[in-house]
Order: structure tokens, then C-alpha cells, then sequence
């Protein structure tokens, strides 16, 4: 099994560019069953993508990962098509389930594994089935998989989602996309993703409209045409590498290809801690910050602070002075990295569903396990700012989200090696 070792407290400096977003790569290469011809650009090189893209074409496309230039062409020949997720593919890959809308749309039947990924927690995919079955799906669940039909198609509805799930809105909008009449959900996640996957979808031939979180579907004719789609930028790599700059930065580190318009949220709590961050149209520059102050925060749907930054807004915090607190409001286990942070030194304690983290604390190098992709890269972060020597073992789940990153944090002078 790989590990990666770490040697700490070592400056960095010059230039990272953010890779595409895995969580907006993945909901649009499911959509893509729904069409003909497509071309993705600017796709990361990460094992959710090369498993998405196993699953697309046991399914029946043909879907081709072009590396060199981070792009996937996928083709729909209508022949052969399997519409079965198994769950080989699924278990690792929570995104998976996305196949269903599509699926149900297209074929009008789905069989598919209930999903896996990380363990932070149970996310059920209850909303997802309700969305399904009030757009006329009929759906049982069996032997661990899904059964779903809707042999006269899928018809339009009004559907408001109990609590915001980002997979769900994903899933109902791609099931929405051909059904008969109107479809009107209320109550959706609104993430840079999930627009990202909108746009796609308007380029496919979707007619979509989206105000607050609501988002109005009318029945639409798919494309025959070829369509191309450049994937937004990963706003959590790049808040991931704006916490590595802030605690590691030796004068000041530029991130490229982003839109600082997108991670306003970030950028406040960033401010707010002490980081000085110089704002550009397609890039940002973190200068070290040399006085952090303490905060309390909540994770919350976007325009939120995101869940996924949790873990690594944690270990900067180690760094503040005074009691900060992180209130985990999306997931019941995404405290999993709270023990590996305390074995490096980490005064953190949880109490419901609260971080009490006490700072400045000095963090010494130590042997520690990833339980999951976020809490894989907090105790990266940690081990870069740790005395002395940090080996992470099971960075499996790392290479399921960060393309690139030894490489990345290497260009910029830190001491990391796999083995």
C-alpha cells in the first residue's frame, strides 16, 4: 500500500494551477449518456473519473480519456446498451447513482448499485428516489440494488426537496430533462457544480432556468450536434493550496485558473483568520500570514462555507490564537481526521457536532491514517507545516480527488515523496 512521506516546516513559493473540478467533471460525464457526441475539456486526471468513465462504457458508450490533454470524448452509438450500474464500480464512487437520471431518461429502465465512497457519513439516497418516483419512476430497492422503470417515460412535476442535497437536484435534473410537461423543483443545492452542470445540460438542448433555488425544467429535444464543454475549475483544490500558501507561503504564492468570484465565502473566512489575499480576474496571490486570529464557522450549502474545506480550514486553525470553533452542519462523520491531528500535536475537541480547536499549537511529525478524500489532504497540510517527518498511509483516497499533487507541492519547493 502507498504511503506519502512529508518532511515539514519547509517554505514555499511560485505558482500552483488549479485543475477542473472532480465534483462537476462527474454529474455532467453521467449526463452524457443522454446525448450523441460529446467532448469534455479540462477534466482532472483523478480514479473517480477513470472509474466513471469504466462505468460509461460497461454501460455501452464509448468514452475515451485523452490525458495529455485532460479531456474525454465520449460517443453513443445506441448499440449494445447495458443499463446496469454494477456495484464493482459503484462502491467506491459515490457519484455513481448519477447514472440513474440519465438512464431513466434515455432508456426509460435502470438497475443500479447503491453507492459507496468516502465514510463520512450515511448519505442516503432517499431524495434522490423521491425526486424520481414524483417524475413517475417506478423504483424498489433489491439484493443492493436499485430497480427503477418509468415505461411510459418520465412526467413532469413539482417537487420540493425536504433538506438540500446536492446529488438529488443533480439526479432529478437529468431525469427531468425529457419529461413530459413541466418540472419545477424547489428547495435545490445551487453549488458552482451543479451550474456548471446546468450549462451543459443548456448545451445539450435543455431548456433551464434557474432563480434562487428553484429550477424550472421544460421538456426538451436533445441534440444530434457534437457538443463541447469546458469543465469549471475545483474550488475546494484551490482552497485546499490558498491554506498550504497562507501557513507555508515564503514571500507570496500565485494560484491560476480560477474565478475568485465563485469562492466568495472562502475568501471572507480566509480574510477574517488573517490571510492576506490579493484578488485577480483569473488568479489569486496568498501572501504568509503572520498573525492568525481565531473564528467560528458553520459548513452549510453553497453559498456557504463548504464541508469539503472543513478538514483543512481545521489544521490552519491549529495555527490561530485563541478557541476557534467548526460546526459540522452536512455530514454526522466528518470528524475523522480530529484523531490523526491530535497524535501530531493538535489540541482539538468535538463536542455534538462542534470542533473546539485551541491555538497556536506547535505539530511534530507522526505516522498517521487518511479515513477519507478531505481528511487525506488536512494531514498533507499538517505534515507541511509539522517539525520533522509525517508518513500518511492509505492516500487511496487522495488520488480519488487531487490530480497532480505531489507534483503541484513539489513545484513550489515542499519536501513530499510517495512510496
Amino acid at each position: 500500500m502507498q504511503k506519502l512521506i512529508i518532511k515539514g516546516r519547509r517554505e514555499l513559493s511560485g505558482k500552483i494551477s488549479i485543475s477542473g473540478s472532480k465534483n462537476a467533471t462527474l454529474p455532467i460525464l453521467a449526463a452524457s449518456i443522454l446525448s450523441n457526441q460529446v467532448k469534455i475539456k479540462n477534466v482532472p486526471l483523478v480514479k473517480d473519473i477513470f472509474t466513471m468513465v469504466e462505468l460509461l462504457n460497461f454501460i455501452g458508450l464509448k468514452a475515451k480519456i485523452i490525458k495529455k490533454k485532460n479531456t474525454i470524448e465520449i460517443k453513443n452509438r445506441e448499440k449494445n446498451i447495458n443499463t446496469l450500474a454494477p456495484y464493482k464500480l459503484v462502491k467506491t464512487m459515490r457519484a455513481g447513482v448519477l447514472v440513474l437520471g440519465s438512464l431513466l431518461t434515455k432508456y426509460r429502465k435502470a438497475k443500479v448499485s447503491l453507492p459507496g465512497g468516502c465514510a463520512i457519513g450515511t448519505r442516503p439516497v432517499d431524495l434522490h428516489l423521491f425526486a424520481l418516483k414524483k417524475l413517475g419512476a417506478k423504483i424498489k430497492i433489491k439484493d443492493g440494488y436499485i430497480l427503477a422503470q418509468a415505461k411510459n417515460g418520465l412526467k413532469g412535476a413539482v417537487i420540493k426537496f425536504p433538506s438540500i442535497s446536492v446529488g438529488a437536484t443533480e439526479n432529478a435534473l437529468l431525469a427531468a430533462f425529457k419529461a413530459k410537461g413541466k418540472t419545477i423543483l424547489k428547495n435545490c443545492a445551487i453549488e458552482p457544480e451543479i451550474k456548471d452542470l446546468i450549462k451543459f445540460l443548456k448545451n445539450l438542448g435543455a431548456n433551464i432556468f434557474l432563480k434562487g433555488r428553484t429550477i424550472s425544467i421544460s421538456e426538451s429535444k436533445i441534440k444530434t450536434t457534437k457538443i463541447t464543454h469546458h469543465v469549471i475549475f475545483d474550488r475546494i483544490e484551490l482552497g485546499t493550496y490558498m491554506i498550504a500558501s497562507a501557513l507555508l507561503a515564503k514571500k507570496n504564492l500565485t494560484i491560476d485558473k480560477i474565478d475568485p468570484k465563485i469562492i466568495k465565502s472562502e475568501l471572507n473566512i480566509l480574510k477574517k483568520i488573517g490571510v492576506q489575499i490579493e484578488q485577480k480576474k483569473n488568479s489569486i496571490i496568498i501572501k504568509r500570514a503572520k498573525k492568525l486570529k481565531k473564528i467560528n464557522i458553520l459548513t452549510k450549502p453553497y453559498p456557504g462555507f463548504p464541508t469539503d474545506l472543513q478538514a483543512q480550514l481545521m489544521v490552519i486553525l491549529t495555527q490561530a490564537k485563541g478557541i476557534s470553533r467548526i460546526k459540522e452542519n452536512i455530514f454526522e462523520n466528518r470528524f475523522m481526521h480530529v484523531p490523526e491531528l491530535k497524535r501530531m500535536g493538535a489540541q482539538i475537541q468535538i463536542k455534538d457536532k462542534t470542533a473546539i480547536i485551541k491555538g497556536p499549537t506547535k505539530l511534530t511529525g507522526a505516522e498517521v491514517m487518511a479515513t477519507d478524500l478531505r481528511a487525506s489532504v488536512s494531514l498533507v497540510l499538517a505534515g507541511l507545516i509539522a517539525e520533522n517527518r509525517t508518513i500518511i498511509n492509505r492516500i487511496y483516497h487522495l488520488d480519488r480527488g487531487y490530480e497532480f499533487l505531489e507534483r503541484k507541492l513539489k513545484k513550489c519547493k515542499a519536501i513530499i515523496k510517495r512510496v
